[in-house]
């Protein structure tokens, strides 16, 4: 069964329509990279798979593992193994990290809390692996944190929570190289028969250090293009302007 299967999803905004007609399926093991110039829709098409009530369905299916995303709401669809890391995380001084991430792991176990002293000896070694200092554990969740930082605080809620898929809405951009090795690394770890992954992406740069099982490219709300790491190395080289040619014309 496929972890993820969307069939010709529509969706507006504002009464303006965003994406027009979009399929896609993700199976599960797979990582998948969705690249297109800004505009496309492709960030809107990662919010409706988590279930922000800004957009609104007007036609098509979203499933995973069977079930109907669109009858579930946000914290069902986390609940049931879903993970966003937001293009632009917000910052919540009150809260620290690591209650933060502990709140996320009981609220996923439901009837029995995850004990504390394991869950801190988890939360110190993911840190390490992803060069977070320790202090970061006790600051607000991504308060002053640089993007970074907050990019790295997002790979470090993934490998806590241990989704089954993950969606990663722009996690590359702004970062520097350094950051951007450290934010792959973390995706690599998660590599597994049992985890599947949408990359959402301008650029080639992330790709070179995790490598897609498949790329999809997006213009004007549809997946126009779909292929293998080799369709993100041309694109390298051409750029999205014949698609968008391409796209006029039909």
């Amino acid at each position: 069964m496929a972890s993820l299967q969307i069939q010709n999803l529509q969706v507006a905004v504002n009464d303006t329509l965003i994406l027009k007609g979009v399929n896609l399926e993700i199976k599960a093991g797979e990582i998948h990279a969705l690249m297109g110039p800004n505009g496309t829709g492709k960030s809107t098409l990662s919010e409706v798979i988590m279930g922000n009530p800004r957009y609104q369905i007007i036609g098509g299916n979203i499933l995973f593992n069977g079930q109907d995303l669109t009858q579930m709401t946000v914290d069902e669809r986390a609940r049931s193994g879903l993970f966003l890391a937001m293009q632009y995380p917000p910052e919540v001084p009150g809260i620290s990290n690591a209650d933060f991430i502990h709140s996320a792991l009981n609220a996923r176990a439901q009837e029995k809390a995850v004990a504390v002293l394991p869950f801190l000896q988890d939360l110190q070694q993911q840190m390490q692996f992803l060069s977070i200092p320790e202090a970061y554990a006790e600051r607000g969740l991504n308060a002053d944190f640089s993007g970074g930082e907050k990019k790295r605080n997002e790979i470090l809620q993934m490998l806590m929570l241990q989704p089954q898929l993950a969606i990663l809405d722009e996690i590359d951009s702004g970062l520097d190289i350094d950051a951007l090795q450290v934010v792959a690394k973390g995706i690599n770890a998660m590599r597994s028969c049992q985890f599947s992954c949408l990359m959402v992406t301008h650029y080639q740069r992330l790709l070179n250090y995790v490598v897609p099982d498949v790329v999809h490219i997006m213009i004007d709300g549809k997946i126009v293009k779909t292929g293998g790491f080799q369709l993100a190395q041309e694109l390298e080289q051409t750029g999205y302007e014949h698609l968008l040619k391409e796209s006029n014309h039909e």
